[in-house]
Formats: C-alpha cells, structure tokens, sequence
C-alpha cells in the first residue's frame, strides 16, 4: 500500500474501524453459523474489506448500493445498524427485513441499500432500473452494483452494460474480482481472465482495473469513477482484483486453492496494510488502534446478543408482506 500526499487521520480511523467491524461481523457470523444458529447459506466477506469501504465511503448517503449474495461488508459498510443487520442473519423478526431475508437477501430501503441478490448477475438489471429513475427524477443520485467473476458469464451483464451506456445512466458498475466462481479459478471461466473490465470497452464504457486490497486506492478511484458518473457521461466500471480468504460458502472447504495461494493473498491483508501503514505515517497510535478494535469486539457482542435474544417471527406474520 502506497500512502497519498496527503492522509486524512478521521477519514483513514473510520477506514480502519470500518473493515474491523466487517471483518469481526463475519467471524461471528462463521462461528454461529457452524453452531446451527444461522440457517441456511451464508457466504463470508472475509479478505474483500477493502473494496466495500473504499468504495462505499465515496459515496453520497443519498447513492444507491445493490449488491450479490456476499452482501454483509456491503450493507454494513452502507450504514446498516449490525444489530438488525445481524437479526436478519439470524432469521429474527427484529431483522431489516423481519427475517425474511437471510444472509443473501439484506435490504434496508432507510439507508438506500437496494438489497443483495442470490441470482448470479440479478441484481444488474434492477441497478439499470434504479438509475434510469435517478436520470428521470434528476435528483443527482448515483447507483453502485456490486457483482463477483461469475456475474460476467451471464446475459445479464451485457444487457446491463450496453443499455446503461446507451442511454447514459449514472452508474457505476463495480466487480469484485476474487478469482473465484464458487470453486473455479476465473481463467477456466472467462476468456478475459484477470482482465475482465477490458469487456466494459465493447459497449463504451470507460474502465479500469485496481488494487482490491488497498482500501486507499480503491476510495481514489472510486471517487474519481463517481465523478464522471455524476457529469452526466455515463457509466463507469470498475474492477477490483481482491481475494476471498474462506470457501465460496461457510460450509465449502475450498480445497481447490493452494495454501500458498490462500497465504500469499493474507500477506496482502487490507486491514493489516492499513494498520502497518497508519503506524508508519504516525496517524493512529498503537493505543488509538487498540480502542478502536475494543469498540469493534463490544459492538459485535452486543450485535449478537441483540439476535441470540430477539424473538423469531410470528406465525401469525406469514402472510405479511406477500403480495399477488
């Protein structure tokens, strides 16, 4: 990790806080999930800190973020309270969506977070959607989509692409390269391998490839990407190469990676760079940090508490909010 001209010690503490609360969020949720306390799938975000708040922190509270069925880090880093964040996961009514959701499924409309989506590239179509009514309205609004490697095999992708650029939308297409589809290594799935965002240039859409695991630089060009999008240009993607350091799913294995491959990409670790480099630059104090990671452990405590203690939805609720 390169340091900037010039660093920012607030903006580089809630940098630092934010990635430990995800990272911490996600070790709680690994650690009831093989406790049979959170059914279902859950898919961790460990490892890809970086890119959610580096890209997120770019953002207006206005924006738009809609993300993939790896939406913990997204949703958090948005705004959302972990609490409520971590009920949902829980399946309990006190959940941003009553428990209705899930782990795949966070949605919390106050925060302008449009929701994570399990249908591999789903949600870019719904992205196109939400910023063609941000061009109609002309509220300056911008939309993020968040999707992983495997997103960009689907039909979705392209269609999405080429009617935002056609028609200019604002927003910014946002890939999370970690290499990974489920268990195959992108270069057996895309003929761009690690060069996908070359693909944004066949509909005319600017693009570049970034450093997923520094969290500065993903917040650089994030802002930059955003300030094109606002000018009423168009789109823009961007491509974050980042790694996953757990299985596609809790319960996945991953034993088709390498342990050098998987050690290599932690001796990359975003939140450790930033931690190293805070320390070099005489930003934050050991101490500073130390608080700050107390603060983090006390807030997921009592994020798990919250929905250990919460009640499960009524059987009376069954029917609410089903719509035909």
């Amino acid at each position: 990790m390169s340091a900037p001209p010039k660093l920012d010690k607030r903006q580089v503490a809630d940098f630092y806080k934010q990635m430990l609360l995800i990272r911490r969020f996600e070790e709680a949720s690994g650690r009831y999930y093989m406790q049979g306390k959170i059914k279902g799938f859950i898919h961790l975000y460990i490892g890809q800190e970086a890119v959610a708040v580096g890209a997120i922190s770019a953002l207006s509270p206005e924006d738009y973020v809609i993300s993939h069925h790896r939406d913990h880090g997204h949703a958090l880093a948005k705004g959302l309270d972990p609490k409520k964040a971590m009920a949902e996961i829980f399946g309990k009514a006190t959940g941003t969506s009553g428990g209705r959701g899930g782990s795949m499924h966070l949605f919390d409309l106050e925060h302008n977070f449009m929701g994570g989506y399990a249908i591999v590239a789903g949600q870019m179509p719904i992205a196109v959607g939400l910023a063609l009514a941000c061009q109609m309205r002309r509220d300056d609004r911008v939309v993020m989509c968040f999707f992983g490697d495997g997103a960009v095999n689907q039909g979705e992708f392209h269609e999405s692409l080429n009617l935002a650029s056609l028609w200019k939308l604002p927003v910014l297409f946002f890939l999370e390269n970690n290499m990974y589809g489920m268990g195959t290594h992108v270069e057996q799935t895309h003929a761009g391998g690690k060069d996908i965002y070359l693909a944004a240039e066949t509909y005319k859409i600017p693009a570049a490839q970034i450093d997923g695991m520094d969290v500065l630089a993903v917040h650089e060009a994030t802002t930059e990407a955003l300030r094109r999008v606002r000018s009423g240009s168009g789109p823009v993607f961007l491509e974050a190469l980042t790694y996953r350091y757990r299985g596609h799913s809790a319960s996945d294995p991953s034993q088709y990676r390498e342990s050098s491959e998987v050690e290599e990409w932690r001796s990359k670790d975003p939140i450790e760079q930033l931690k190293s480099l805070s320390s070099q630059a005489g930003l934050l104090t050991d101490e500073e940090m130390q608080d700050m990671e107390s603060k983090v452990e006390a807030e997921i405590a009592e994020a798990v508490q919250f929905a250990e203690d919460s009640p499960v939805p009524a059987p009376s609720s069954l029917h609410d909010d089903v719509y035909a």
